[in-house]
């Protein structure tokens, strides 16, 4: 499985229309390009292209909701 440093990570925050949508979470790289949920490299107020892991504690719902993402890698930080 790939492994994405913090440099590498942020190459997949929606901003370039030709790479995928990646985020982070607790070591864990997801693919959310094909989510409605994250439009334009963001879900709510949250940016992709980082790792949300301390963002998640706050949010409305749990971590089974990423169960539908594919993991497409490793953090390391």
């Amino acid at each position: 499985m790939k492994k994405f440093t913090r440099e590498e990570l942020e190459q997949y925050n929606g901003s370039d229309p030709s790479k995928p949508v990646y985020f982070a979470y607790r070591g864990k790289v997801y693919n959310a390009t094909e989510s409605p949920l994250f439009t334009e490299g963001m879900h709510f107020e949250h940016p992709t292209g980082c790792d949300l892991t301390e963002h998640l504690d706050d949010a409305p719902h749990g971590e089974e909701v990423l169960g539908e993402l594919p993991v497409v890698g490793e953090y390391e930080e």
